[in-house]
């Protein structure tokens, strides 16, 4: 199975901007999994279910939730087995532990960001 890594997570004030990494492993396997599959955000935060935040299909197309339309953006990087989350004008709504999944793959122990003034 193939193995997620998220980073890039932290502390953070209001407004800034900030990149998330999610890093794929796993030997073969992982090779080109997120343009063969597409790959999801997720986040939860505190006393809340995970919800999707955004994703970037096979295809190349890309959705995003309500809340973070206009303000985030998805990419992958196919040479790196690598996505990103880049989030801008960030709120304190946005505090939550954030996860990549991608199908096939097992679910990372994700990356905290608390956005704080």
């Amino acid at each position: 199975q193939v193995q997620l890594a998220e980073s890039g997570g932290g502390l953070a004030q209001p407004g800034e901007s900030l990149t998330l990494s999610c890093a794929a492993s796993g030997g073969r396997r992982s090779e080109g999994i997120f343009r063969l599959y597409g790959i999801s955000w997720y986040r939860q935060a505190p006393g809340s279910a995970r919800e999707l935040v955004a994703r970037i299909l096979s295809s190349g197309s890309t959705d995003f939730a309500d809340s973070v339309k206009g303000r985030f953006t998805i990419s992958r990087d196919q040479t790196k087995n690598t996505a990103y989350l880049q989030m801008h004008n960030r709120t304190t709504e946005d505090t939550a532990v954030y996860f990549c999944m991608s199908p096939g793959s097992a679910w990372g122990q994700g990356t905290q960001l608390i956005v704080s003034s």
